[in-house]
């Protein structure tokens, strides 16, 4: 059976001290990883990487369907899970689903695996 991880709440950034700095917690090291884990598949990365670009800042959710050759179900679990690491936050407009990235999470991961001084 495989082991359950704690329940954390990923939807505010990643704010730990970058991991160089001093050995990490428990906590802290799982925050990191869950955050990872989330961006750790080519289809979600690419879905980053299309909203991070997007002219008008958020993108339908049939629209990214498209944009990555899925079906829009398949899509959208991609999307809630990372909405789930707090990266990505929907908003409904009447049958749709918008998305749009939040540079800051992904701006804080980065700091936390920074290595300068």
């Amino acid at each position: 059976m495989p082991k359950t991880l704690p329940v954390i709440d990923l939807t505010a950034p990643v704010c730990c001290a970058p991991v160089s700095a001093a050995p990490l917690t428990n906590e802290a090291a799982l925050e990191i990883a869950l955050r990872l884990k989330a961006l750790a598949d080519p289809v979600r990365i690419k879905l980053m990487s299309i909203l991070l670009n997007a002219d008008e800042g958020e993108v339908c959710t049939c629209d990214l369907a498209t944009a990555v050759n899925l079906a829009e179900s398949t899509t959208s679990h991609h999307l809630g899970q990372l909405r789930k690491a707090g990266m990505v936050d929907p908003v409904r407009r009447g049958m749709n689903v918008y998305y749009r990235a939040k540079p800051e999470s992904l701006e804080a991961l980065r700091s936390t695996l920074n290595t300068c001084c």
